[in-house]
């Protein structure tokens, strides 16, 4: 039994980036959605978070996607 170190290390290091990416774009989701105040600035912001929402839920739904294929 021999084991492809590369393809491991690749496998490895895609799912620690990807894991660490979709953390961040989450936790900019919940900082832009959490902002208030007044002005266009606090919308922005909203909007942003959602963004970063929609984002996440694509990633998970593409992930799914591969898995269930």
């Amino acid at each position: 039994m021999s084991i492809d170190w590369h393809a491991l290390g690749t496998v490895f290091s895609v799912t620690l980036l990807s894991t660490v990416g979709l953390v961040g774009v989450f936790t900019l989701g919940i900082v832009g959605t959490s902002r208030r105040g007044p002005g266009g600035a606090a919308a922005l912001s909203r909007t942003g978070g959602y963004v970063c929402f929609a984002a996440c839920t694509a990633a998970v739904a593409y992930g799914i996607a591969l898995i269930v294929s």
